[in-house]
């Protein structure tokens, strides 16, 4: 497949960090939800540190989430007598669809330090039935490069696919570079894409864009074309970092709380029908 364009840093930020005090330790908006019609098809990431008790029991109607430690363990607990612990590097997708009601807690006095992407869906499939998909670091297929590795988690990225199953078409990459190397990133043209710097320091695109720790870019992107795309990549240290792409969806919905809907209605009618029992128990064990 052609790859006709080639992508640059389109804005950077660098996150700030707001102190919440106990349980919710610390939290930093990665992408901001003011911004969220720049960023479709992603709503918002939220990087969190917390202890026990900051995200029990809650609902969720009409998005999708994919869950990535950072460190410290990680419980999740649903409505749907599904349990299990994440650790470092893994990652939890979770379709909330029509009714998903879970907990996301740490481990007994783990700090938990934790990035949330709320991903968007289609009208046509806010309806789905709740799943919950645990993507474990040792399952996401690592592919050697010149002066690094990839880690897969989603998508199709340098001949591997990532088992991450989502059901818009998106792509999650971790990429770790040693200091002096370069590395073109290959995403589909038409997807809306972002990268995060978890540690050290590089250059980004044509612009040579410097960025490094808690640095969040956006890249731009050709949404008419069905070729692919480059992002050059030229590490000055030691580098860690993820890049998100998808595809956008291009609705109009509001987020308001837990919920992501088309209309102010379904905003409505999810908080009635979570008050009514209609999302089922609490998640507990």
């Amino acid at each position: 497949m052609t790859h006709s364009f080639i992508r640059d840093v389109d804005k950077h930020w660098r996150v700030n960090y707001r102190q919440n005090g106990y349980p919710h330790v610390q939290q930093g908006w990665v992408l901001p939800p003011e911004q969220k019609e720049a960023f479709d098809p992603f709503i918002l990431m939220a990087e969190d540190w917390f202890k026990r008790g900051t995200f029990s029991d809650h609902p969720h109607r009409g998005f999708q989430t994919i869950t990535y430690v950072i460190d410290g363990r990680l419980e999740h607990i649903d409505n749907h007598g599904g349990h299990s612990i994440l650790d470092a590097g893994d990652v939890q997708y979770m379709n909330a669809g029509w009714a998903a009601r879970h907990a996301e807690e740490a481990v007994d006095d783990d700090l938990i330090h934790t990035l949330q992407l709320w991903l968007n869906l289609p009208k046509s499939l806010k309806t789905t039935k709740t799943s919950y998909q645990n993507v474990y670091i040792e399952d996401a297929p690592v592919v050697p490069i010149d002066g690094g590795q990839l880690r897969v988690y989603s998508g199709e990225i340098a001949g591997v696919k990532g088992p991450m199953e989502s059901l818009v078409p998106i792509t999650m990459t971790e990429i770790l570079l040693k200091e002096g190397g370069e590395y073109e990133h290959v995403l589909p043209a038409n997807h809306n894409s972002f990268l995060y710097v978890l540690a050290g320091s590089i250059e980004v695109g044509s612009s040579i864009t410097p960025l490094s720790k808690t640095d969040v870019a956006t890249l731009t992107f050709d949404e008419t074309s069905d070729a692919m795309s480059t992002l050059h990549l030229k590490a000055t240290s030691r580098t860690r970092l993820l890049v998100y792409s998808g595809k956008p969806i291009r609705e109009e919905y509001i987020a308001h709380g837990p919920f992501v809907m088309n209309t102010e209605e379904e905003i409505r009618q999810a908080f009635r029908d979570y008050h009514s029992g209609d999302f089922g128990p609490p998640a507990v064990k």
